[in-house]
């Protein structure tokens, strides 16, 4: 490995309750990373399986020795990876065992069951360029032996979220999408707004209702939902709304009967086929977080927001992870990497520490040591010498070319230094 050393697009985060120092991240086709020391080194734990692209990663709460791993990056973008289902570990990632839905392709969405670890929901958006029958919400009450379709529209629409009441289990809460987008088009081909929406079950996701209540609806061009409950106040929830009239976050005080709008900038629910994160701090349920281009926080319900990482020029973040007992702890995961702060967002750990980085085409020049040269998602483009003088490749080997994130670098074979 030549690197660079420095982290690639990253979609799902968790930690484990009590032990925030141990972390685990989803990296688009680079699988699952573990840390045990809040952040400052990672270490891959999924490389034996069959795909590399993940969406979403699960603790159980009542057994952190248990995690489940929804493959598929669960998002619609023109060049995305998909995935062969569900996996499961009993021994904190140790091992793996293959747990069905193979015909998913991308699961943006897990939930364990918090008082039984063999009871999960996995939200499954399906095909991204074709319709297939095997998306919406599925549940499974053995650890993923078998799995139950309990909330399904039709061939084209997905699960993209779920959430869960921590003081009821029994009530569960999804939202559906339906939106598809061509690998040669920039912007979702189509929707189908009368397909989207959210839905609530109160015995346990066998029965389900869809929640319209204050929500923008079909006529407003209803898109992707992101949804939080608030663990300190059950009854207070948060979604993040994408339509074309009507999208912003949006703040229920009652379970999810009833909706209001609480800030309508569209830099907090903007390109919802990429970004639907929302969150609540365990202890204050006015503290929010959304992640879109630039990481937010509120502190007042949602009505206000400050940047807490990423502006003014943004990275893409998609991941929030919250630690329960001391909410300064926080995992955030997006396009460059997976950063921690233990301090509330004073600090945050490097994202050079991860060799995750996403390139899409890689090029060589006739120089010795030869340089590979590549386009890395989010992070520019980067040139690394095959070998070093030092015996150790590090950031001197490397150079930065003034090219685009994910185009094509290709060096000039006759002049060096000059790259198209």
């Amino acid at each position: 490995m030549i690197g660079p050393f420095r982290g690639g697009r990253t979609v799902a985060a968790v930690g484990v309750p009590g032990s925030p120092d141990v972390l685990y991240i989803g990296v688009n086709n680079g699988g699952v990373w573990r840390s045990g020391d809040y952040g400052r080194t990672w270490s891959p734990i999924f490389d034996g399986q069959a795909t590399g692209s993940v969406g979403a990663i699960a603790v159980a709460p009542s057994d952190p020795q248990t995690l489940y791993v929804g493959t598929g990056e669960g998002l619609q973008r023109p060049d995305l990876s998909v995935g062969d289902g569900v996996y499961r570990s009993t021994d904190g990632g140790a091992t793996w065992s293959h747990r069905g839905l193979r015909d998913s392709q991308q699961i943006p969405a897990l939930l364990v069951d918090p008082r039984d670890p063999r009871r999960v929901f996995a939200a499954v958006l399906g095909h991204p360029y074709g319709p297939n029958e095997e998306r919406g919400l599925f549940r499974s009450t053995n650890g993923g032996e078998t799995w139950q379709k309990v909330l399904y529209k039709d061939e084209n629409t997905g699960a993209v979220d779920v959430a869960v009441d921590p003081a009821n289990p029994e009530t569960v809460f999804a939202a559906l999408w339906a939106a598809r987008q061509a690998p040669w088009e920039i912007g979702s081909s189509w929707t189908l707004p009368a397909n989207n929406g959210l839905y609530k079950s109160v015995d346990g996701g066998t029965t389900w209702r869809p929640v319209t209540a204050g929500l923008p609806g079909a006529a407003d061009g209803l898109g992707r939902i992101g949804l939080a409950v608030a663990t300190s106040a059950p009854a207070r929830m948060y979604a993040v709304v994408g339509a074309t009239k009507g999208g912003g976050l949006y703040r229920s005080d009652d379970s999810g009967e009833r909706w209001r709008l609480m800030n309508a900038d569209e830099r907090l629910w903007g390109r919802d086929g990429d970004f639907n994160e929302v969150k609540v701090d365990p202890q204050n349920p006015d503290v929010v977080y959304v992640a879109n281009i630039v990481a937010w926080k509120s502190t007042d319900g949602g009505a206000t927001f400050t940047a807490l990482r990423g502006a003014p020029g943004g990275d893409d973040y998609h991941r929030f992870w919250i630690d329960a007992r001391d909410p300064k702890i926080i995992l955030l995961a997006g396009d460059q990497g997976a950063v921690v702060t233990v301090n509330g967002g004073e600090t945050w750990s490097s994202w050079f520490n991860q060799p995750t980085a996403q390139f899409y085409h890689v090029n060589a020049d006739y120089s010795f040591p030869y340089r590979l040269c590549g386009g890395q998602q989010e992070s520019g483009a980067a040139c690394v010498r095959s070998r070093s003088d030092d015996g150790q490749i590090t950031f001197e080997d490397w150079m930065l070319p003034a090219v685009e994130e994910y185009g094509y670098v290709v060096p000039d074979p006759l002049h060096t230094g000059i790259y198209f």
